[in-house]
């Protein structure tokens, strides 16, 4: 089966472009260069650039693909252009949006593919929502065949997820941790959530390429894990053998000293529910995510032990941690 990844070297992605070449299909990836040595062996690599329109036809000229999965559209501009490119082009597109779509706050604690999507207080749910409303007008009016998939807060062993800390630089929580710094936990730290390894969510996204019933079809892919932030922070304290120091503090708070967090915050990881993948289970059979937490955060440590030069430090956002840390206390210490 012939299948293209617009992208497929990412976090996410390349979990399942590795996933998808151990099963046996006829992977492409279109990328701009940039990051070949990623490629999985075994892979087609086209070099070219998705947003210039003439260099893409010619690539695409005489081109059919089975599927074609984008992962890297995040406002509906993507959605037109990929439309214009792929009609009569591929039996099957699967569009990667997020699971942040979903009604924030839950009205109620369980999420499944019927959950209202409306999440306004985030721009990024709201063109992940404009894009899948467009796929499925092509959908209903000229049979563009869509798959909408809906990861949530998906990680792999270049990566150390929390609720607050730094994409660029994820090291920076286990610094904190290992300096004995306290560590900021949203709220009261009880909220529930749903962390999924890149390999398990590449085992519910592989099996729905060229699975002709998903046709039309949305799905979240995630693990069926749930615990507390809390727990999670004490996790990953235990993964590097070190009590981590927690402070909890309100979203509101958070968000007036570190604005950046806010959208985040108030339009995902501060709400707590759970993803219902009842739905994913039923169109792949034996779909289940096997990596616990506990195995899957040593991953990253191990990687990071191994790669030295990854433990950079976000030094801003240190700075706003600790000044935000020292006017909550000094404020509790008043009241």
């Amino acid at each position: 089966m012939k299948v293209l990844f617009i992208g497929g070297t990412g976090l996410i992605s390349s979990a399942a472009s590795k996933l998808a070449i151990e099963k046996g299909f006829d992977l492409y990836l279109l990328t701009r260069g940039t990051r070949d040595q990623l490629a999985p062996e075994g892979t087609t690599v086209l070099h070219g650039d998705i947003n210039n329109r003439a260099e893409m036809e010619t690539l695409l000229n005489n081109q059919h693909f089975d599927v074609v999965v984008n992962w890297i559209i995040f406002e509906p501009d993507g959605i037109e252009r990929d439309i214009q490119l792929f009609a009569g082009k591929t039996n099957q597109y699967i569009f990667i949006s997020t699971a942040a779509t979903y009604q924030r706050p839950p009205s109620y604690y369980i999420l499944d593919e019927s959950t209202p999507q409306h999440n306004p207080g985030w721009p990024y749910a709201v063109n992940k929502i404009a894009c899948e409303e467009r796929l499925v007008k092509e959908y209903r009016e000229q049979g563009f065949p869509i798959t909408i998939v809906r990861p949530s807060h998906t990680y792999g062993p270049t990566s150390i997820p929390f609720a607050i800390s730094s994409g660029a630089h994820p090291w920076t929580l286990v610094d904190r941790i290992l300096k004995g710094n306290k560590i900021i936990v949203p709220g009261d730290g009880t909220s529930l959530w749903t962390i999924t390894h890149n390999t398990d969510f590449a085992k519910g996204l592989v099996g729905l390429l060229g699975n002709t019933q998903a046709i039309g079809q949305s799905f979240h892919i995630t693990s069926d894990e749930v615990k507390t932030w809390d727990q999670y922070l004490t996790i990953i304290g235990q993964a590097v053998g070190a009590e981590p120091n927690i402070i909890h503090i309100t979203s509101e708070c958070i968000s007036l000293a570190m604005p950046e967090f806010k959208s985040q915050l108030f339009g995902d990881t501060c709400n707590s529910y759970v993803l219902d993948n009842s739905k994913i289970k039923a169109f792949v059979p034996g779909y289940m995510a096997t990596t616990r937490f506990e195995h899957g955060i040593r991953q990253s440590i191990a990687y990071f032990s191994e790669h030295p030069e990854r433990q950079t430090v976000d030094v801003a956002l240190n700075a706003k941690m600790d000044h935000l840390i020292a006017a909550y206390e000094a404020f509790l210490s008043k009241i």
